[in-house]
């Protein structure tokens, strides 16, 4: 199950060293964490390129936007994020779209390698039957958020919390709205979370994934020049 009315919008990072990831980097070390950064990329940009409606990438600043312009095999939108937390930029990124005629939009990060096309079809699914359809995150916030109607102040929301997810809910609840959810999902923030990876994409046969499982077994295992 596909819509080509709905426009898959990502918010990435240019990965660098030092830069991102800095839970991660604590545990394995920088370059590790930037080698675990660059194939995250490569796992969600291997997800823009099965979708058939419109992907939009969103870099985290204006100085990025021509290596964005320069990522997968399509010819995908670019649009920079502004300033402020994570919710004034969603709704900068999200005014621009609408304004050009984009309504049904979901939101990812570039961190979130557990997404496969039943996590979609199921996004894509549950926003036909509600005005905003969430995946939780395990630690509280969204691994994917969409909606046909536009947000609410989503500048006020607990942002890096573990009660982003509740609260955006709420939010959505008060404006009268219907809120619907996927199946949960986690993002990789942390050692624990790439020792999830080796059970969850053990057996996934993408290859973006099983590079990224490939890298996981080596820096678990303590491989030599990590550090």
């Amino acid at each position: 199950m596909f819509a080509k009315d709905i426009s898959l919008v990502i918010f990435c990072k240019r990965p660098a060293l030092g830069q991102g990831k800095q839970r991660l980097a604590a545990s394995v070390g920088k370059p590790a964490a930037l080698q675990v950064a660059e194939a995250l990329l490569d796992c969600v940009l291997e997800d823009a390129a099965r979708w058939p409606g419109p992907v939009v990438l969103s870099p985290a600043t204006e100085l990025d936007a021509d290596w964005a312009a320069e990522l997968g095999n399509r010819n995908y939108q670019v649009i920079p994020q502004s300033d402020g937390n994570l919710g004034n930029r969603i709704l900068a990124v999200d005014a621009q779209l609408r304004a050009q005629g984009h309504r049904k939009l979901i939101y990812i990060g570039s961190d979130a390698p557990e997404h496969d096309q039943g996590l979609y079809d199921s996004l894509i699914a549950v926003m036909e039957s509600h005005d905003v359809v969430l995946t939780p995150a395990a630690d509280g916030g969204v691994t994917a958020m969409g909606t046909a109607v536009g947000w609410g102040a989503l500048d006020a929301l607990p942002w890096s919390t573990d009660q982003l997810g509740k609260a955006l809910c709420q939010q959505t609840e008060d404006a009268g709205l219907s809120v619907g959810f996927t199946i949960g999902c986690y993002d990789i923030d942390q050692l624990a979370d790439l020792q999830r990876i080796q059970e969850t994409l053990r057996n996934d046969p993408r290859p973006a994934r099983q590079m990224l499982l490939r890298i996981t077994d080596q820096l678990l295992e303590g491989h030599d020049g990590w550090r």
